[in-house]
């Protein structure tokens, strides 16, 4: 198979698709076991997705129990327009609903300025051994992160450990720092 994020993206995709309910909430508790090694306990400001049903993604909802346990700030992404993304504090009166998408996201909220952003978590389908990731193709995240901070860290949850390369990475897409797997946090 070419390692093109066309060919990626499908394959990995089926492959997340397949996973057994069981092995998937296996996985993603324990990718959410694993986040608990990484350097960023002191830090404060999270941004975390949640996961969309209908693409099998990494249960982070794991992960924002965690966040919460340690009284971390968490923001969240709203979609806005056709290709951009507001992100919202999350609170106790936020109210969660799923876009026409079937993505869940904040209803309304405080709108947080991405500047101040310690981490971000970022879904994907596969990455490479570089810190590139393949996602769903429509590029939310890569323009997202160029309004972060340079030192932003950049982590991504991924179900399947990396492929050696990906064959079309252009210069508009952004590596990650870290990516989360069941059994190993690679560092970029």
């Amino acid at each position: 198979m070419m390692h093109t994020k066309f060919n990626l993206r499908e394959y990995y995709l089926k492959k997340r698709k397949a996973l057994s309910e069981e092995s998937h909430e296996e996985l993603s508790f324990a990718i959410a076991n694993q986040c608990l090694n990484l350097p960023i306990w002191k830090l404060q400001y999270f941004h975390l997705f949640l996961p969309i049903l209908l693409k099998a993604e990494v249960n982070s909802t794991l992960l924002l129990t965690l966040l919460q346990g340690r009284d971390k700030d968490v923001i969240l992404p709203r979609l806005r327009g056709k290709y951009d993304l507001d992100h919202i504090l999350l609170t106790d009166s936020t109210r969660i609903e799923n876009n026409i998408w079937q993505i869940p996201e904040p209803k309304e909220g405080i709108i947080f300025n991405t500047k101040q952003l310690d981490v971000v978590f970022i879904p994907l389908l596969i990455f490479d051994l570089k810190g590139y990731r393949v996602g769903y193709g429509k590029g939310f995240y890569d323009r997202f992160l160029r309004e972060c901070k340079s030192e932003v860290l950049k982590i991504g949850l991924s179900f399947f450990d990396p492929v050696e390369t990906i064959e079309d990475v252009y210069e508009g897409d952004i590596q990650m720092d870290y990516c989360v797997c069941p059994k190993k946090i690679y560092n970029f």
